[in-house]
């Protein structure tokens, strides 16, 4: 499994024959200096946590143009098949919906969903969700989306077992630092955390250093890797 971090909450995960991009906010988001088309290359499926901006980014323009299966909390894919997507994949926390090398599980995230309109009014789109991601050929991957801590992490960690993590940590509008800290502590045993969420818009922590001071003994664990490069996991 190859897996390459764009910055904010945005991955791509090549798994089998599948390309798989997690919230593809790329156009505007400052920590990618990247051409979008060679990130997207080859993509086959796009998989949304939730519905705001940050996180829904490119997906529209992506899908139009590759026409991948996108994958999202039921009202979040019928909003963007208004928007001209046309393979959708609804799902639900709770669910799973299997594909040729990888299954997805909606899990749950403790947070909001929706879309300002161009008139300003508000759009629902749904629950928000973690993601866990179960390949042929990689660890399983837990990416929380947007969340604050909840105790029943620890059935996510009983149910799945991931070994990858995606952690939001840049505070305010997600959990801050050592709240992510003590989820990841308490309720997990990642091999690997990739602190996620951070720098990228004002109101947000500049650095995920507060993340790895915070986990304290198990900082080895944290993995801050390269924007835009690949790795093997």
């Amino acid at each position: 499994m190859k897996i390459t971090y764009f910055g904010h909450s945005a991955f791509r995960i090549e798994t089998g024959s599948s390309v798989i991009l997690i919230d593809p906010f790329l156009s505007g988001n400052p920590h990618f200096s990247g051409e979008v088309e060679a990130a997207t290359q080859g993509v086959t499926h796009i998989v949304l946590s939730h519905g705001h901006f940050d996180h829904v980014g490119d997906t529209v323009d992506i899908a139009k143009r590759t026409g991948c299966k996108v994958a999202g909390t039921f009202e979040l894919v019928q909003w963007l098949s208004k928007k001209g997507v046309e393979n959708i994949e609804p799902g639900n926390t709770g669910g799973t919906i299997a594909f040729d090398d990888f299954s997805v599980t909606f899990t749950q995230a403790f947070h909001s969903s929706g879309s300002v309109e161009e008139d300003g009014t508000v759009t629902y789109l749904g629950m928000p969700n973690g993601l866990v991601f179960h390949t042929n050929d990689g660890p399983t991957v837990y990416h929380m989306g947007d969340t604050d801590i909840f105790a029943d992490m620890a059935l996510i960690e009983e149910l799945h077992q991931p070994k990858i993590a995606m952690v939001p940590v840049g505070d305010r509008l997600t959990m801050g630092a050592a709240v992510a800290a003590l989820a990841c502590r308490r309720y997990f045993n990642f091999d690997k955390i990739i602190p996620i969420h951070w720098g990228t818009l004002p109101i947000l922590d500049k650095t995920p250093d507060k993340f790895s001071e915070a986990m304290e003994g198990e900082a080895g664990k944290v993995w801050n890797p390269a924007i835009g490069e690949a790795f093997e996991v």
